[in-house]
């Protein structure tokens, strides 16, 4: 396909309900906006096998090959591959180097347009050899269009470093000229403003990277039940739910909760641990460290 010429693009196609929206009432292109946006969630969930591909590469580099995520994408894309990495070393407790958000034009780019930065294979190559992307880790490339050619460079030089790739885009038919190990594609049609992709086929990303993350970090053991039971109780919030995480899973008080918590310091799947089974920290955490952070594991031994 013609990158110069994107007329053919799902994406860049005219929406027929949306044609007449700038003579409408404010409530009305709300509803307009609103309808269109409901398509978003059965997109995704066509895709969830495909997505279930994704996260099994996923926690089989976080697990088995000690690996990376890396996210990469230009524009709306790759701030949402920042925004989905800067979320997880709060919310699960990860290394920030465990997860690392990747956009063209570099950090400028996070805040205001870097106008032709993803115009260049070669800049996504370039920024993919400056990590050391290598055959542990795995690189999701995010381009809505699908023929972005920083991302395609970038996925391209991930591959010839034996990395596992994944490729999320949201139209047909387009297909990278190298061999992808998943593609991601949530058709989510025309777009209400014709070409803008920061809302429908950004909102399909944000829900895919929300998905990726999410069911891996819960696979590798940081979720106990449905509680984020490895968050970093970094600020008045996180402490104040990490009490609360404590008091939900072992019936106690708020008063016995923080000083349970500081007994584990601060570590709640340890402070979780030692209330169930009577034991001290060191003990404690001996048995998380045999059972790789798996509560659950813990107290079923």
């Amino acid at each position: 396909m013609n990158t110069n010429d994107r007329s053919q693009l799902l994406t860049e196609q005219r929406n027929p309900n949306s044609t007449d929206i700038d003579k409408k009432s404010t409530l009305e292109i709300l509803d307009i906006i609103n309808a269109e946006d409901a398509k978003v969630f059965a997109a995704v969930y066509k895709e969830r096998e495909n997505i279930a591909k994704a996260v099994d590469l996923i926690v089989d580099v976080f697990m088995n090959n000690k690996g990376r995520l890396f996210y990469i994408g230009s524009g709306t894309s790759g701030r949402l591959g920042i925004l989905d990495a800067s979320e997880c070393p709060p919310t699960f407790s990860t290394d920030p180097n465990m997860i690392t958000g990747i956009i063209a034009g570099g950090e400028k780019a996070v805040f205001q347009s870097v106008e032709g930065a993803e115009d260049f294979p070669e800049n996504g190559a370039r920024d993919i050899q400056q990590r050391e992307v290598n055959h542990r880790d795995i690189v999701v490339g995010i381009s809505t269009g699908g023929t972005t050619p920083y991302v395609t460079g970038a996925l391209f030089e991930a591959k010839k470093r034996n990395a596992k790739t994944v490729f999320i885009c949201c139209n047909p038919e387009i297909m990278p000229s190298f061999d992808i190990d998943v593609i991601i594609r949530p058709i989510v049609g025309q777009e209400v403003i014709t070409g803008s992709t920061r809302m429908k086929a950004g909102t399909a990303t944000k829900l895919v990277l929300n998905m990726l993350t999410t069911t891996a970090m819960i696979k590798i053991g940081k979720v106990y039940e449905n509680l984020m039971v490895d968050l970093k109780a970094m600020n008045a919030k996180l402490t104040d739910r990490a009490e609360r995480i404590i008091m939900t899973c072992t019936g106690i008080g708020r008063e016995d909760a923080k000083k349970l918590l500081q007994a584990a310091f601060g570590n709640v799947k340890a402070a979780i641990v030692m209330q169930k089974l009577g034991i001290d920290f060191s003990e404690a955490k001996k048995r998380l460290d045999a059972n790789n952070g798996f509560v659950r594991a813990v107290l079923k031994e």
